[in-house]
């Protein structure tokens, strides 16, 4: 019997978090499942990085859909027609709306490259650096109605130090890495 939590991974771009995740899951790390990748692009690379893994995938655009509401109810009945508990965005860049937000309440986590609430949205380390904040950092949160605005789970935050934007990214990309599928098997031990 598997008693495994089963989540979907939310992406639209590369992928690099939902690989993190999926290591994680082979090595032991995070005792979970990955029953689904979605994506609103369709060419997004996290794609073939699911096709390489045997991670279902399943793409679709939403501006083939008359409104959010219909997008996320068909998302919600293939959610849940595969038994998924969990949602876990890495790197959608799409707010999550009320269909999804009341169907998996306090179950949808989210990744953001800043030290929130400091620098929401989009380009949050270019936002950190154009500030010349001392800090940057990720965070892992519950997803609610606003652009990262949900409850923190977790954070870790290191000196910018003059550091160019590269390093930066470099030094989020690696604790990402570590902390979301950290966090997230804490999540699944409550």
């Amino acid at each position: 019997m598997n008693n495994k939590p089963k989540m979907a991974v939310f992406a639209s771009g590369n992928g690099s978090n939902f690989q993190a995740i999926a290591d994680s899951i082979q090595r032991g790390e995070l005792q979970a499942e990955l029953a689904l990748v979605v994506t609103d692009r369709p060419a997004a690379f996290v794609v073939e990085r699911a096709e390489k893994l045997g991670v279902p995938s399943f793409a679709f655009l939403p501006s083939e859909y008359d409104s959010k509401q219909l997008y996320e109810e068909m998302l919600k009945e293939k959610l849940q027609s595969l038994g998924v508990e969990w949602i876990v965005l890495a790197g959608y860049m799409r707010l999550i709306g009320p269909v999804l937000l009341q169907a998996f309440e306090n179950r949808i986590i989210n990744i953001h490259p800043s030290v929130l609430p400091a620098f929401p949205g989009k380009d949050a380390i270019g936002q950190t650096l154009a500030a010349g904040a001392e800090f940057a950092g990720v965070t892992v949160h519950y997803v609610d109605a606003g652009m990262d605005t949900g409850k923190i789970i977790a954070q870790q935050s290191f000196a910018v130090g003059g550091r160019t934007r590269e390093a930066v990214e470099k030094e989020i990309h690696e604790i990402e890495h570590q902390l979301y599928p950290a966090t997230l098997q804490q999540l699944f031990n409550q």
